[in-house]
């Protein structure tokens, strides 16, 4: 059994290195299992290369078959936890940096007091992850972005971003006075992943809607980069309001451009109708909702 799960994690992150980091034993050990594995089986269940692993058809074949029964033994397993008196178990969320510093740090410490039996892991990721596929409980996104297959709980108020930099910089430098003008201005970019280009910063005005993309020195993958950034005076920054505001409060960023910026639908929780089980699980989405209205 535990060599067919080890198979069954090498070939969903198609990775030795990563598999073994996830299982918690070397990648050299975890060759040996697998090699182990195929002779007793009679045929190979992997192609490795010097960069890539993936199944065989033979191994296809297992993933499909086995993989399911497998989630339905740890469903079934979760089920019995679920009897003790206390919650008790290891919930993987994953979500960008900033929803998960807007909406799990003020809740995580008394979370994790209240429960001391429960695990929180984070895995932070602006790329549309299959929660199901990578083995997370639940994730963050907006509502709009959310499968219709997925059960759905709001965790946020609707937020909008804010163009912002600091006086400073708008001191040196004229602030603009449309979206447009901002190809002229060093702006700070987001790219949300390796894959992906670079985020074109979203207006609205009335009925009109578009996009504008900007230049500038610095491109990150983490909004939390995108604000050191702006603080620092490097140049103008695109960034939610939650995050901004206590920078705006206190002076150090200055907005502008407010009446072209739209509201996006709130932060949801998102995850299989099967998480529905979990005791554990459901005291972290109860915490949320709560925080969420106490926004209200």
């Amino acid at each position: 059994m535990d060599d067919l799960k080890a198979f069954l994690c090498i070939a969903r992150l198609q990775s030795f290195t990563k598999a073994a980091a996830e299982i918690g034993v070397t990648p050299s050990a975890l060759s040996h299992t697998i090699k182990t594995l195929e002779e007793k089986l009679g045929y190979r269940l992997l192609t490795r290369t010097t960069r890539s692993v993936a199944p065989t058809e033979e191994g296809e074949m297992l993933m499909r078959s086995l993989g399911p029964l497998f989630e339905q033994i740890n469903d079934e397993l979760e089920k019995l936890g679920a009897m003790r008196d206390t919650p008790s178990g290891t919930i993987r969320l994953t979500g960008a940096d900033d929803s998960v510093q807007y909406l799990i740090r003020p809740v995580l410490a008394d979370f994790l007091k209240k429960y001391p039996e429960i695990n929180i892991e984070i895995g932070i990721d602006y790329g549309f992850t299959n929660i199901v596929q990578e083995r997370f409980d639940a994730g963050i996104r907006l509502g709009e972005s959310i499968d219709k297959d997925m059960v759905a709980v709001r965790i946020s108020r609707d937020w909008r971003l804010c163009v912002v930099a600091t006086p400073a910089y708008f001191q040196q430098y004229s602030a603009p006075q449309t979206p447009n003008d901002l190809i002229r201005h060093n702006c700070i970019n987001i790219r949300h992943s390796t894959t992906s280009g670079v985020y074109a910063w979203e207006f609205e005005k009335g009925k009109r809607q578009f996009s504008v993309k900007v230049k500038g020195q610095f491109t990150a993958n983490s909004t939390l980069h995108q604000l050191d950034a702006v603080l620092a005076g490097i140049g103008i920054a695109y960034l939610p309001d939650y995050l901004v505001a206590p920078y705006l409060q206190s002076g150090q960023l200055t907005e502008i451009l407010s009446e072209w910026c739209p509201y996006f639908q709130g932060y949801h929780l998102y995850y299989p109708h099967r998480r529905h089980g979990s005791p554990a699980f459901m005291a972290l989405v109860d915490i949320l909702k709560d925080n969420y209205r106490k926004t209200l």
